[in-house]
């Protein structure tokens, strides 16, 4: 059976064009099937694009939500080398004037220097414990007390160690001793230079007046002699650092501490101690974490608006609109959204507008930082209750971030709406296999029947040549 090698060639006519327009022609139905994916795959990327300005503006919403935030105190040190310090939120604003006159400081007791570090000390049971001394005197040159008392502290239990060939040194005592992490005593070897040069040195954990020692040995005469010590009787040991409180005076007020953080002194204040010296300290209401929120809540909505508008754009000039443009999800939440941070709150402030936020004629917030501190100033607890509520119900922050939670959830509006995109890409997929299918089909019927009017013309060409040639010869023969 004769072929055609290329189609037009049989015929002499321009079926390959032909052929190729009505390719074009038929795939129009693919062609408007292609935009509307494009369409709407836009869309649905729009979607994702709003869905993370929303995400953003949750967030915002969720840290003005939380009452914490506004418990915020400040407070200043005139000088920090002599005090820190810090606020709670049941703190006082104030101006206070500090004088230390006395750091707390923890009781040192340094033993009679031995030769050797390894040497046997003598075995038995060591026994600490701590209280206050109190009378008496106290010598400098011997570093102990004369006539003094000791009045034992009924808050903390004696502790004891047992000293016996496996520690009967003064290495062993001193690794004993800090071992024994409920001793409340830490140890130390000092080599003083002297002919006997190894000394023990004990130093309460604690500071305070409270945390003197008491130390009693059951044992050896050699073990008592280095280690029984007795403010009130016997003292083997000689005190370097005694035991005190903190003392201060806050606006004249004297007051002490057992240590060197001061706790309410200024009521809800915390005070470090560093030195003996002077201090203004200064506790104010801090709105800066607030501030910061509230800037950042209001950047995130400007942020949704201008998303929103680049998303519903209109060219005029090509007439074209974006994505979400008519979208009634988007127009939904914009107006939610907006109907929320409308919306009078039960406490004192009421509205946004009382703390410095407000909309702009092009549906923009701004914030005016001044208006936030003059309210806070007077109204702290009124402006916590217009973000965060009043514990069961209300607050701006509370209900704008529930909305927007409920927007972007998997189960929200948002999500919602992506899923209906995407069930119509997963249609016009199967629309376009099916169209395509079809559009195929066709093109190859018509390429079958311009194959057969080629062979056909081809043919009915030969025929025509072959008799033309025949009666040429037929008229040839008669002359």
């Amino acid at each position: 059976m004769a072929s055609i090698s290329s189609l037009g060639v049989g015929s002499n006519l321009n079926l390959n064009d032909l052929l190729t327009d009505l390719t074009k022609a038929e795939s129009q139905p693919l062609v408007l099937l292609q935009k509307q994916q494009i369409s709407y795959t836009a869309k649905l990327s729009a979607y994702g694009t709003l869905k993370n300005a929303l995400s953003t503006l949750q967030t915002a919403a969720a840290k003005l939500s939380d009452a914490n935030l506004f418990q915020g105190i400040k407070t200043t040190s005139s000088a920090s080398d002599v005090l820190s310090a810090t606020g709670q939120a049941s703190a006082t604003a104030g101006i206070y004037t500090v004088d230390v006159s006395r750091l707390a400081s923890a009781q040192s007791l340094a033993a009679a220097g031995v030769s050797s570090t390894k040497a046997a000390v003598g075995k038995g049971t060591v026994t600490i414990d701590f209280g206050t001394i109190s009378g008496g005197s106290f010598s400098d040159a011997t570093g102990t007390y004369s006539g003094a008392s000791f009045t034992p502290d009924a808050a903390r239990a004696a502790k004891s160690i047992v000293i016996d060939d496996s520690n009967n040194s003064l290495e062993g005592l001193r690794d004993a001793i800090n071992k024994s992490t409920d001793i409340g005593v830490t140890a130390s070897i000092v080599n003083d230079g002297g002919a006997s040069p190894y000394r023990l040195v004990l130093t309460s954990k604690e500071t305070g007046e409270a945390s003197s020692m008491r130390i009693s040995v059951a044992g050896d005469a050699s073990l008592q002699g280095l280690l029984k010590h007795d403010a009130s009787g016997a003292q083997a040991l000689r005190q370097t650092a005694a035991a005190g409180n903190a003392a201060l005076k806050v606006n004249g007020i004297p007051v002490t501490s057992k240590t060197n953080t001061v706790v309410d002194a200024a009521p809800g204040v915390t005070m470090t101690l560093a030195k003996t010296g002077t201090s203004t300290l200064t506790v104010s209401r801090d709105t800066s974490a607030v501030e910061a929120a509230i800037n950042g809540f209001v950047t995130a909505y400007n942020s949704l608006q201008s998303t929103a508008a680049q998303l519903t754009k209109y060219d005029t000039e090509k007439q074209t609109g974006a994505a979400l443009v008519g979208d009634s999800t988007l127009r939904t939440i914009q107006t939610r959204i907006r109907a929320a941070l409308n919306t009078p709150q039960a406490g004192e402030l009421k509205v946004l507008s009382r703390v410095g936020v407000s909309f702009q004629k092009d549906g923009t917030l701004a914030f005016d930082a001044s208006k936030l501190k003059a309210a806070f100033a007077d109204k702290q607890g009124a402006v916590a209750e217009l973000f965060a509520g009043n514990g069961t119900s209300g607050g701006i922050g509370k209900q704008v971030s529930s909305l927007l939670d409920g927007f972007t959830s998997s189960t929200g509006m948002i999500s919602a709406a992506a899923t209906g995109v995407e069930t119509t890409l997963k249609s016009l997929d199967s629309q376009y296999a099916a169209t395509q299918s079809r559009v195929d089909a066709t093109i190859a019927r018509y390429k079958a029947q311009f194959t057969q009017l080629d062979l056909l013309v081809s043919r009915m060409n030969s025929t025509a040549n072959y008799l033309t040639q025949q009666f040429a010869n037929m008229s040839s023969s008669k002359k």
